[in-house]
């Protein structure tokens, strides 16, 4: 099936880089395998249920959302325990270490993707907070 993608010239220049460098046959081919790779990060998120403990990163540019991120964190705080954030020149890059309900952080993370300016959200589910399991 042919379909077609609007890419700034940068990301595409960096992506053929990049599956070129590992030796991939084809653009084709790489985006596949890119596609992959979100389908299986999208559906461990979406299977787990109960208590989780997740780490949530995202990069996004602080003047242009940064009070409106500050409103949803706030609206997530039964799940989020601690925040990291730095200053990159224009852009900012945050942690977020989340434990409680898995619908609820799925909730924080979707909330987050919603955010034009917020240019990636990477999903680390570390485990299963089920009760008696060891830290």
């Amino acid at each position: 099936m042919r379909t077609s993608l609007n890419v700034s010239a940068d990301v595409l220049d960096e992506f053929d880089e990049t599956w070129q460098a590992e030796g991939l046959d084809s653009r084709s081919r790489a985006v596949r395998e890119a596609m992959q790779e979100y389908i299986e990060g999208h559906s461990q998120l979406e299977e787990v249920s109960g208590e989780v403990v997740a780490v949530l990163a995202f990069d996004y540019r602080h003047h242009e959302v940064i009070h409106d991120l500050h409103s949803v964190q706030h609206q997530f705080q039964d799940v989020i325990e601690t925040m990291s954030h730095t200053h990159q020149g224009e852009w900012c890059l945050e942690t977020v270490f989340c434990h409680g309900e898995s619908e609820r952080v799925r909730e924080l993370v979707y909330r987050l993707r919603d955010f034009d300016r917020v240019g990636r959200v990477k999903t680390m589910l570390l485990r299963d907070a089920t009760p008696g399991d060891a830290p």
